[in-house]
């Protein structure tokens, strides 16, 4: 039973949308997004749109109200505390979608059910069931260590420190972080859900590192805290930090606000490397290499 309404496509959940959150401050702005060589835009939680060798990629997609079971007109779960800094029809066209693994706040399936059904998707092992009923026609799943190329881009999966499971049995679900390389030796690391390891030393150094910096308190054992993803991204190394996982669904028992302050306490004199500090952020590099100033707002 509880795989079935795991599997909702929120068809029928008017009860969560007739109680949307408050939008985000920022509402991103694509106007000059393919001018950039390497971008990044926070559209909440885990949801990061990606520039890197000329494709568009987004991850973990969720524009959902609330995550969680489908109970028939409403969801069992987390509701958002601002809304997507975006809009699905206002994202630019997309070349690839990056699924972490199953968790419902990282693979919403009312969220997918509306992408286009074109779009390839890359994903953890065992997860393709919960994608292809949707309809998408292009889903790999890849494995820890293993290396795809899609259209000239590297893609590696990971392996974080987490879980995959999406309801009580199905613990066989694998969970991935992935490393993306282009022909430019442009690099973007998406740690997915992780608490604190030693799985990404050295893989770097990266352009940027993606890395969640909230839900730790009590659940340091699945995700990290603030100070353990800046060692992180120092042990990579990562040039660039955009922290996510954090402000968008109250999973923990943190304040809201705590995850970013601890985050460039710890930084220090080197916060300036953490390029996105609220939904709704940009950053991005101009094809010429030179930082982008109407793009790179935190």
């Amino acid at each position: 039973m509880a795989d079935r309404l795991g599997r909702s496509r929120g068809r029928l959940a008017i009860v969560d949308r007739m109680t949307p959150p408050p939008p985000s401050r920022r509402q991103i702005d694509f106007s000059n997004w393919d001018d950039q060589e390497l971008a990044a835009a926070w559209v909440g939680h885990a949801t990061v749109v990606m520039r890197i060798g000329g494709m568009n990629i987004i991850t973990d997609p969720v524009f959902s109200h609330r995550v969680g079971i489908g109970m028939g007109l409403m969801t069992a779960g987390p509701r958002r505390l601002v809304g997507p800094a975006t809009t699905l029809g206002d994202l630019p066209t997309l070349d690839l979608i990056l699924i972490s693994h199953a968790h419902f706040d990282h693979l919403d399936r009312p969220t997918l059910a509306r992408m286009p059904k074109r779009t390839p998707i890359v994903t953890a092992v065992r997860t393709r069931d919960l994608l292809t009923d949707l309809g998408f026609r292009n889903v790999r799943e890849i494995g820890w260590g293993e290396t795809i190329n899609i259209d000239g881009l590297d893609i590696t999966a990971h392996e974080p420190q987490h879980w995959g499971a999406r309801t009580f049995h199905d613990k066989q679900r694998a969970y991935n972080a992935y490393l993306l390389r282009d022909g430019n030796a442009r690099s973007i690391l998406f740690g997915g859900d992780t608490a604190y390891t030693d799985h990404f030393d050295g893989i770097g150094p990266v352009d940027l590192a993606i890395l969640g910096i909230g839900a730790y308190d009590p659940y340091v054992a699945a995700h990290a805290t603030p100070e353990q993803a800046w060692a992180m991204a120092q042990r990579i190394p990562a040039r660039h930090v955009l922290p996510m996982h954090h402000s968008t669904f109250r999973l923990s028992y943190e304040p809201t606000t705590e995850p970013i302050e601890r985050l460039l306490l710890a930084a220090g004199e080197e916060a300036d490397r953490v390029i996105v500090r609220e939904v709704g952020g940009l950053w991005g590099l101009l094809k010429r290499g030179r930082e982008s100033l109407p793009l790179s707002t935190c």
